[in-house]
């Protein structure tokens, strides 16, 4: 009975071992913010936001007022996430927004939890809208991210009222600057999702990034300027010198103050006409 029981204890001694080291892997697995993002207000995996590395909602600093529109005519918007919360889409419709862009996925373990409220609550005021996706290029695959974004929100469909789903793809809040790939690997993940995008959607997604990382983490890459349009993020007066060799952008995000909001280089029908693709 002895020899049983000491047996039954080692067994339990091993499962409650196997238990504990299975939380801890499940706790570290997650990617921790760096100090920076904790200062830009990302406390957990999955709280990216679009250019939140040039947030300033935390400081006291705020951009100046856009000059340079492209075209002369502009169409307002925003964009959001979990940060927001629930949005009272009336009022940004009164404040004269017409499309709005929603944080739907992460990786391949974050969906945004206040993504009905914001994708359907914008389209039901009248906005035409779109979903964007926080690229993490050392988790997975293009492929597998972009498979998650479009079965999770990112889909697209020709009701003249859904912008094609963006990529966002930036500073990374968790680690090194370029996700530990090489100018040429982070291309080539690039290419994975977007091709793997369209293939589920039959729509080239929006690509939303800055020159600075542009630059630095794909060698100011000139592949997709003729199929992807371009969301860049300046916060300033000026919209800068265009990364990619694109001739044009598209939307330009210009400051985050008082949330992220942002310029479509066109009149309203050029606007649809993004949206029916």
């Amino acid at each position: 009975m002895k020899s049983a029981l000491t047996g039954a204890a080692v067994c339990l001694g091993l499962l409650l071992a196997s238990i504990t080291g299975s939380a801890q892997a499940s706790t570290t697995s997650a990617p921790q913010p760096t100090a920076q993002a904790r200062q830009h207000g990302i406390d957990k995996a999955g709280e990216a936001y679009m250019g939140w590395t040039q947030n300033t909602t935390t400081t006291s600093s705020t951009a100046a007022a856009p000059t340079d529109f492209g075209t002369a005519a502009v169409v307002e918007g925003i964009d959001v996430s979990s940060h927001q919360g629930n949005v009272d889409w009336a009022a940004q419709w009164n404040a004269g927004k017409r499309f709005a862009y929603v944080k739907a996925t992460e990786g391949t373990s974050y969906k945004n939890p206040y993504f009905a409220q914001q994708y359907n609550g914008s389209y039901n005021v009248g906005m035409i809208r779109g979903a964007y996706h926080f690229a993490l290029p050392n988790s997975s695959s293009g492929a597998t991210q972009a498979n998650y974004f479009a079965t999770n929100g990112g889909g697209w469909s020709g009701d003249g009222k859904t912008l094609p789903g963006a990529l966002d793809i930036e500073y990374n809040p968790y680690g090194a600057t370029c996700y530990g790939l090489s100018q040429s690997a982070m291309v080539s993940w690039i290419r994975d999702f977007l091709n793997t995008y369209k293939s589920r959607t039959g729509r080239d997604a929006v690509i939303y990034t800055n020159y600075n990382w542009w630059s630095t983490c794909t060698g100011n890459s000139t592949a997709f300027n003729a199929t992807n349009p371009l969301w860049v993020a300046r916060y300033a007066s000026t919209v800068g010198t265009l990364p990619g060799g694109w001739p044009f952008y598209t939307f330009w995000q210009w400051t985050s103050t008082p949330l992220d909001q942002n310029h479509f280089n066109g009149d309203m029908s050029r606007l649809t006409a993004l949206a029916n693709g």
